[in-house]
């Protein structure tokens, strides 16, 4: 124990991989008094840093936002105490960047392999690519009604859905350098871009979801109650019109065929194919789905059943059903925690282990903060523990899963919406190189500088 009242036994830790972040593990006396800045200078020391590095500190899941002995008196520990200290490379507030003003609601939003992109979808059934400058560069237009989703598939190729209970494909650019997902791309060499290639159809109600595999396949989450599971390659689908093509026996397609194709390319008719599976076990609408970002034959959905499914995508079976107490509205995967983050319409998110039995425990913690429904979630793509949040409260939070509340919160720009009105976030994206772009009801795309979020 402590004989001087102002010192604190502590023993600092981290879970961060990097070896240069690791310092010896034995417990050490430093000043009651001492916040962020002076456990940074100490920890800074220990590492031998010769550029001193910001650290954020969490005492059992909870970051340090006072000193040490408020922390303390707030927890009502004395200063004989001793504590585990974990240390992490401090989050620096994201900085507003700038915001492009849309025609209409944003509901999703995605970005470009290279970066140098980004495409919303719109409630005024527009898909619209802008560069970071905010300058439209390219709009699709084909659904006929709001657009609840849009995802890229390579640099040349795009999906979307919406209202009208479809899924397009279309074309982007040409591009010799990138590896195409379709067959057949000396056809699609006459089709202009910013076109249609092909109509999904299937689902029986709004699709207001997407997510897109490295294996040519699309998961789709619709309000009929269905997860729809697609390819991107016409000759694994079936043709929805069946005189739109000839196939014979050994799915190879004849010389006379592909001439016939060629031409119904050319005069704008458009392919229209059937899923390989619906996907059946919700009871209510489906908000999202998602593959496994480590195992594409496994895929993940949220409903407002409540429940969170895992389906294996191969045999089209769901294969465990985790119930909660309240709709849930969005998914992410932090992968290398095997979690699942989901949004819920209770205000907070939860995180859940996938791997773990229907049985167990199904709430393994929560983050609590947002004021309304938690529709959109996205991962930092710089560290394992940070995801975003976005919110029909207004706002975008920032959170550290080892700790509970919100580290930071991202309000809207626009002075001339009133705080509640007109201001409900529906997508948020966390992008490297760009940062956090979010967007909703203000018809406003807001980009929050993500350069140096991380000082390291």
């Amino acid at each position: 124990m402590s004989e001087d009242k102002s010192q604190l036994k502590i023993r600092f830790f981290t879970r961060e991989k990097d070896e240069s972040l690791q310092v010896e593990d034995n417990p050490m006396y430093v000043p009651i008094t001492l916040k962020r800045y002076g456990l940074s200078e100490i920890v800074n020391h220990l590492l031998e840093n010769s550029t001193p590095t910001p650290f954020d500190f969490l005492i059992d899941g909870e970051l340090l936002r006072t000193s040490l002995q408020e922390y303390l008196v707030k927890k009502g520990l004395s200063s004989e105490t001793s504590l585990n200290v974990e240390y992490t490379r401090a989050i620096l507030p994201p900085s507003f960047l700038s915001s492009f003003n849309n025609e209409d609601w944003i509901s999703s939003i995605d970005v470009s392999q290279d970066k140098k992109a980004i495409i919303t979808a719109s409630y005024d059934g527009v898909i619209r690519t802008w560069n970071l400058s905010g300058k439209v560069q390219k709009q699709y237009s084909g659904h006929s009604g709001p657009i609840r989703a849009v995802k890229f598939i390579s640099d040349t190729r795009l999906v979307s859905a919406g209202n009208d209970r479809t899924l397009r494909l279309w074309k982007t650019k040409n591009n010799d350098s990138v590896v195409q997902h379709f067959d057949e791309e000396d056809e699609e060499a006459n089709i202009e871009d910013g076109k249609t290639l092909a109509i999904l159809e299937g689902h029986k109600a709004p699709v207001v979801s997407l997510d897109v595999s490295n294996t040519s396949r699309i998961l789709s989450s619709s309000y009929d109650n269905s997860i729809g599971l697609w390819s991107t390659i016409y000759k694994e689908m079936t043709v929805v019109d069946p005189m739109e093509e000839i196939n014979n026996a050994d799915n190879k397609i004849s010389t006379a065929a592909r001439k016939r194709r060629k031409l119904t390319l050319k005069d704008g008719t458009i392919r229209r194919r059937a899923p390989l599976s619906l996907l059946e076990s919700h009871t209510a609408p489906v908000e999202q789905a998602s593959f496994d970002i480590n195992d594409d034959t496994v895929g993940y959905s949220v409903s407002q059943d409540h429940t969170i499914k895992t389906w294996d995508l191969v045999t089209a079976r769901c294969i465990d059903t985790k119930t909660t107490s309240y709709s849930l509205l969005s998914l992410t995967q932090l992968p290398t925690l095997n979690l699942l983050a989901c949004g819920s319409s209770a205000r907070h998110i939860t995180l859940h282990d996938p791997r773990m039995g229907a049985s167990s425990k199904v709430t393994q913690h929560q983050l609590i903060g947002h004021k309304n429904f938690v529709v959109s979630l996205d991962t930092c793509p710089e560290n394992e523990y940070i995801l975003c949040s976005g919110s029909h409260d207004g706002t975008v939070k920032v959170w550290d899963v080892r700790s509970t509340a919100p580290m930071y919160t991202i309000t809207r720009e626009d002075k001339n919406v009133e705080k509640g009105v007109n201001d409900k976030v529906f997508a948020v994206r966390w992008a490297e190189k760009i940062g956090i772009i979010s967007g909703g009801q203000d018809k406003k795309i807001q980009i929050n500088k993500g350069d140096n979020i991380f000082k390291k």
